[in-house]
């Protein structure tokens, strides 16, 4: 190193420590905040799933260790890590998670190359297509729930009069179609969204790059895959990060649409069912700690994966 490269390596790290100091100033007062709302909650909710705490009686709650996790009795083990209903809400909850999010970023990346591109009515497009999104949760699981009626449903009727069946299929009661017509909802729903995050990064990507292809003759969909995907995936990682933790949380769309059946039951309903229904505080309180246990674990690996990819 340089006598002048020498002299300045201080001052950068002086001004980076600087801006690091200013950064946590000016996020002080949020992390305030946030520990107060969101931090005493989740250390009351850990707490309770070690108690035998019920609804009726909170402040009887007595300390028991993990046997709401799991346990030995003389019939056998007992507790969440031994109930088949809590593992069959997790594979519920994996699955609607990978396969909605999959469909929603192939088709958000789809909406988002579409929306880039000039043409009449752009702006007027844009902002009809960000209308699903828009409808709250509760209110568009609501409406679907009444037009995949298997007695009055519009879907139905139109599949009866184009001749593709014959009776009505009861798509949100029956398990082999109840997921399937979840996640086409979530879809529905959230593939603005997705839409929306990846064409603000198609936005922002540099045209030198492409109208280096163009005079190399290099075609759009060859540029597609080495120049637009390599150059979008920091923003895809991104957009599929937030559906993630969204998606593994779902409650209200599956609880709408499919009520307590076991067949579509997630992680979030199981808890809300063993908290509410069950009035087992110290039981659900154990099913949530799991759930925000897992959603970590996995966003963890996914953050890691992501970034030896990009190889960071």
């Amino acid at each position: 190193m340089s006598a002048p490269d020498a002299g300045i390596a201080p001052v950068f790290t002086k001004m980076r420590r600087e801006r690091t100091k200013t950064a946590w100033l000016f996020m002080a007062p949020m992390l305030v905040v946030l520990a107060a709302v969101a931090g005493w909650p989740l250390l009351r909710t850990i707490w309770f799933g070690f108690t035998d705490a019920q609804l009726s009686d909170l402040a009887a709650a007595k300390f028991i260790g993990l046997a709401n996790y799991l346990d030995w009795e003389e019939s056998g083990y007992y507790g969440l890590l031994a109930d088949p209903d809590w593992w069959l809400s997790v594979w519920n909850t994996l699955r609607f998670a990978v396969v909605s999010v999959v469909a929603e970023t192939i088709l958000g990346l789809g909406v988002a190359l579409a929306l880039n591109v000039s043409f009449p009515g752009k702006g007027l497009l844009r902002t009809a297509i960000l209308v699903p999104w828009a409808i709250p949760t509760i209110v568009s699981a609501r409406m679907w729930n009444w037009m995949l009626n298997d007695q009055f449903g519009i879907l139905n009727d139109i599949l009866i009069k184009l001749g593709v069946i014959s009776t009505g299929i009861p798509w949100t009661a029956d398990p082999a179609y109840a997921t399937w017509a979840v996640i086409f909802v979530d879809v529905w729903k959230t593939t603005p969204f997705i839409a929306l995050l990846l064409l603000a990064g198609l936005q922002s990507l540099p045209t030198d790059c492409y109208e280096s292809a163009r005079v190399e003759g290099i075609k759009p969909v060859r540029a597609f895959f080495y120049i637009t995907l390599p150059l979008l995936w920091p923003v895809i990682v991104v957009a599929v990060i937030f559906r993630l933790l969204d998606a593994l949380r779902v409650f209200d769309l599956i609880y709408v649409l499919t009520a307590g059946s076991k067949a579509t039951m997630s992680m979030s309903v199981y808890a809300r069912q063993q908290l509410i229904d069950f009035q087992d505080v110290g039981y659900g309180s154990a099913a949530s700690t799991l759930l925000f246990l897992t959603i970590g674990i996995l966003m963890v690996l996914y953050l890691r994966l992501t970034r030896a990819k990009l190889g960071q």
